[in-house]
This record gives structure tokens, sequence and C-alpha cells, in this order.
């Protein structure tokens, strides 16, 4: 909630936050359009998204971490956020530099719909290649992972080398994270979905725990290893695809909070879970927060806080477990 409140309250625009706040809630208050507007239409749609966002993306790791057995896991290794990149820079060279007048909306759900297709397609291809008899080698798909994503940077890189310097510009701070775009329209779209796919992981959470025990262990145990690996990465390809869309590819988020809250609440994934929900979501809140007012009348990347913040953090991590080797 602290989080929340200092998110809203700062900004370039200068605000009675408590009015705003007693006036939203439908006491008498009279307020001037423009505070008024901030406030309901960019504010708070902005910390609501980051909250989702960072929920989406530190779920999603936590799964990733559970299914491949290794706490270096994101959902970028199987090609999620290299394929909406690909879609991302595909559309920003192929179809941004159209003249379309009052049809703008289709170059806005454009860059919507074909990251979010990259990424689902890139992960559905991951996923195919590394299956054998109809089933699923981890070890497999963390190669071919990594080979897709090659692919996908090769991908980048021509299109890059081809863009103009105003596409290239939009592809490079899409890519670098952004809560820019939220509102409430938006809100609409993913809050459901992400109901939808934490229901989905919290039911499938005792399999996510006997999967930590190792794959023959689980089946031993009753659990269907293809069906519930197969469902976890549709459901976490779906959702980072879509957030990725939206926002960009925020870095570190989906990789660290895991370790964060396996650390202070164990790792049982019906506390894991929600934990890292709202964990991720405090983190990205207040990431979103410093890149809006560390430097003033300008909108710092949201990517480039997460890792400054992550990558510290992940680098003690590792400092710490080699001296209890």
């Amino acid at each position: 909630m602290l989080s929340f409140y200092l998110s809203i309250s700062f900004g370039d625009a200068s605000i009675n936050i408590n009015k705003n706040i007693l006036s939203w809630l439908g006491f008498n208050h009279e307020i001037e359009a423009i505070p008024k507007f901030i406030f309901e239409e960019i504010r708070i749609p902005r910390a609501l998204m980051a909250l989702i966002i960072g929920a989406i993306l530190a779920t999603s790791g936590t799964v990733m971490q559970a299914i491949f057995r290794n706490p270096l896991a994101d959902p970028g290794l199987i090609g999620v956020s290299s394929g909406g990149a690909v879609g991302a820079i595909l559309f920003i060279t192929i179809f941004s530099s159209l003249e379309l007048g009052n049809f703008k909306w289709v170059i806005d759900s454009g860059m919507v719909i074909f990251p979010m297709l990259g990424a689902i397609l890139t992960t559905f291809l991951v996923f195919k290649l590394s299956q054998y008899n109809n089933k699923t080698n981890v070890a497999t798909m963390l190669l071919t992972g990594l080979a897709i994503n090659a692919i996908a940077g090769t991908i980048i890189g021509y299109a890059t080398f081809l863009s103009t310097d105003d596409q290239l510009r939009s592809f490079t701070f899409w890519s670098l994270g952004t809560l820019g775009r939220s509102n409430w329209s938006l809100m609409q779209i993913l809050f459901p979905i992400f109901l939808f796919v934490m229901i989905c992981k919290l039911m499938l959470r005792k399999e996510l725990n006997l999967l930590l025990l190792g794959e023959y262990e689980a089946h031993y145990l009753g659990v269907n290893v293809e069906a519930t690996r197969r469902n976890l990465i549709i459901l976490t390809s779906g959702i980072v695809g879509l957030s990725v869309s939206l926002c960009g590819m925020i870095g570190f988020l989906g990789l660290v909070t895991p370790h964060i809250c396996r650390l202070i609440f164990g790792p049982n994934h019906k506390i894991l879970l929600p934990m890292s929900a709202l964990i991720g979501g405090i983190i990205l809140i207040n990431a979103d927060l410093l890149s809006r007012v560390l430097i003033p009348y300008s909108e710092l990347p949201i990517g480039i806080v997460t890792s400054f913040i992550g990558a510290p953090f992940f680098l003690y991590l590792i400092v710490k477990s080699k001296k209890t080797i």
C-alpha cells in the first residue's frame, strides 16, 4: 500500500494527492480537471499495471525455475523475450512507416499483437523441437532455447541494420521497457488474463513442489510430468508474451524475485507463488517510480532501473553461494 501511495503521489505534475484520492473514492471534493485526469487516467492505471506486470514476471520466473530445476532459469530462457523482440522489430521496420491517417489504432494494436505472436510462436518452436516420442527433454529444451535466442538475435540485428533512425529509436525505447502506455483499456484486458493464469498456477502448486524432487520422482509420486510441464509452459509463455508486448522487455525481475522469496518464505509453491507475485509487483512499482523521478521532466526506461537493481543483487547471491560451498 505504501509503494502504491508513493507511486501515485510523485511525478512531474504536482497535484494534491489526498484530495484526489478522497474524490476518487466518492467523497465530495472539487478537483480541477487536469489534476483529476492525471490522477485517474495516468497514475492509477500505471501503478496497477506495474503491480500486475511485476507479478506476472516474478511468478513466471518461479515456475520456470521449478520446471527446469535451475535457479538461473527465467521466461527468456525459452525464447519468450527474444521472440517478442523479433515480432516488435519486424512490425516496426515493415509497418510503422505506413501513413494510416485516422487508422493509427492499427499501428498501436500491431505493437501489441506482433510481439505477443512472436513470443508465443518462438516458445512453441522451442517446445516442439525439444520433444522426442511425445516427451520433452529439459536439457534439450534449454539448448534449443539458447539456439533459438541466437537466431532471434541474428534477425533482430539484421532488421536493426536495415531500419531507419526513427525505427531504430522506436525499437530501442520499446526494448528497454516502459509502462508509459498504461491505461484502463489495457487493464481490462490484462487483469482477468492474469487472474486466470495465476489461479491455474496455484492449482498446480503441488505438482511444482514435486517437480523439484526430479522428473522420475515426480512421475512415481503420481504427477503427469509431460502434461504439467506443457500446461505451465503454455500459460507462462502466453502471459509473459502479453506483458512483453505491452511493456517491452523488463529484465532481471523474473530471475531475482524468486530468489528473494525463497530466502524469506522457503520453497513451498503454495506460499512462494503468491508471495512472488506480491514482491514482484512491489519491486516493479518502485522501479517505475524511480524511472519517473530520477530525471526531471523525463522518463528513464524501466528496464534500465530493474537491471541496475537486479544485477548487483544477483552478484551478491553468487558471492554468498560461493562462501557456503
